[in-house]
């Protein structure tokens, strides 16, 4: 494919941009060679600006789950933004959206919106701190609960895949207070517990994780944390900036039956806009200003273009939607499965909802440590091979991928062919 102008773009984004890139695995760092720069997107594909098409299983990294440009979502952004783009006042969309979401999410009675799904985690730490009384929080490795600074402490995502886990500019008090376990390890949280019975405010976690590639809890995993953080006095809070509305309407606690005090929600509740979110019950969500003395603004909270796409996302989806994107995910999954299995390829591969994965390693992938045994120069070799045939998987092995709504099953069937055909390639060319 001719990508000369998204090369021409990227060279002309360097010289005012830091790398290139707002966000770090944008820059194909891990993957090598140019970024796509994006012209348009519609439905299931992307346009570069060379005019190349891919089909896309990125999605913005999670919130298209309509897909790119639905009708319904454009239609509600265009009408919202006629009335005005931002007021700095509250508007019954906000009450309206988090009605939705106080319905749907099992443990969720009160809700916040903030502008990302960073400023949902990061008001979620502070308020366990503040109702708990205590300093520090425990995360796992290899999740990523965005760019705040105790989340940088072995991180998942773009961290891991240029392959600084600790970020410089980090205090070294805020590493202090952050304690990390690996994933799937209970055994290691309740040793951390232990330790200092009485220090732990809250342990956070991505219960499918999304950002070391789709990983999925062992049996007993997250209900383990709900006992011990129960146990302990501390708050357990399930970051479902990813997984919530992906992998069902009531995230992976409904799909699950473990029922968080905290919900940090963002992404597809905002339908591709910029939006956060976490909730719980009031006895928590309470404490925070005005009614209580845990701090928490922002003049772009719950504004009127997020609310209304939100809305209108969550218009197009119910329990058939999610079926018919489980049964898109799981014959994406074995097809490539089959693929990699016939070229005699080490791989393990999962789905759940309308989110999936694979690694290039044998499996199973359970923690950070034996996702790191993937094969990235191979995974590598092998988005190239897929990018050149008109597939957009994340340029990095290290992150989930995403089906939408406008995804079909003969789609699904052209991604299997091509996998064999790239794998084919890449195999001629070792």
């Amino acid at each position: 494919m001719n990508r000369a102008g998204s090369e021409a773009a990227f060279a002309a984004a360097q010289r005012v941009i830091p790398g290139g890139v707002n966000s770090t695995v944008r820059a194909f760092k891990a993957v090598g060679g140019t970024p796509v720069f994006v012209r348009e997107a519609a439905g299931a594909y992307v346009t570069d600006v060379d005019g190349n098409r891919y089909l896309d299983y990125v999605l913005s990294w999670g919130p298209m789950i309509a897909g790119h440009a639905h009708p319904a979502v454009v239609a509600a952004i265009r009408d919202a933004a006629t009335r005005g783009t931002s007021y700095g006042m509250p508007t019954e969309a906000e009450t309206e959206l988090a009605r939705r979401i106080v319905a749907a999410v099992p443990s969720v009675e009160q809700v916040r919106f903030c502008s990302s799904g960073t400023e949902a985690t990061a008001n979620a730490i502070r308020l366990a701190r503040g109702f708990t009384g205590r300093d520090k929080i425990l995360k796992f490795a290899g999740c990523y609960h965005g760019s705040a600074d105790p989340f940088l402490i072995a991180a998942g995502s773009s961290a891991l895949t240029v392959g600084v886990p600790d970020s410089r500019g980090v205090p070294a008090a805020t590493a202090h207070d952050t304690l990390v376990a690996p994933y799937n390890d209970a055994a290691a949280v309740r040793a951390a517990f232990e330790r200092d019975p009485s220090a732990i405010a809250a342990v956070i976690v991505e219960p499918y994780a999304g950002n070391m590639g789709f990983v999925l809890p062992q049996p007993g995993f997250l209900a383990a944390l709900r006992t011990l953080t129960s146990e302990f006095g501390a708050l357990l809070i399930f970051d479902e900036v990813m997984t919530g509305w992906r992998v069902g309407l009531g995230g992976v606690q409904a799909r699950e039956g473990v029922l968080p005090d905290l919900t940090t929600l963002g992404k597809v509740i905002g339908g591709g806009l910029p939006v956060g979110a976490f909730g719980g019950g009031p006895e928590i969500m309470e404490r925070l200003t005005p009614t209580g003395d845990v701090f928490q603004a922002g003049t772009l909270s719950g504004n009127p273009l997020a609310m209304a796409a939100g809305i209108a996302t969550l218009d197009l989806l119910d329990a058939g939607t999610y079926l018919h994107l489980e049964r898109l995910g799981r014959r994406l999954c074995e097809g490539l499965a089959t693929v990699f299995g016939g070229r005699e390829v080490p791989h393990t591969a999962a789905a759940a909802g309308s989110m999936f994965g694979f690694f290039f390693t044998d499996g199973p992938v359970t923690d950070l440590t034996s996702a790191k045994s993937a094969d990235t120069a191979l995974y590598a070799r092998f988005f190239h091979a897929m990018l050149d045939r008109g597939f957009a998987f994340a340029p990095s092995q290290f992150e989930a991928a995403f089906l939408s709504l406008a995804h079909t099953e003969a789609e699904i069937d052209r991604t299997i062919a091509a996998a064999d055909d790239a794998l084919a390639e890449v195999h001629a060319c070792r």
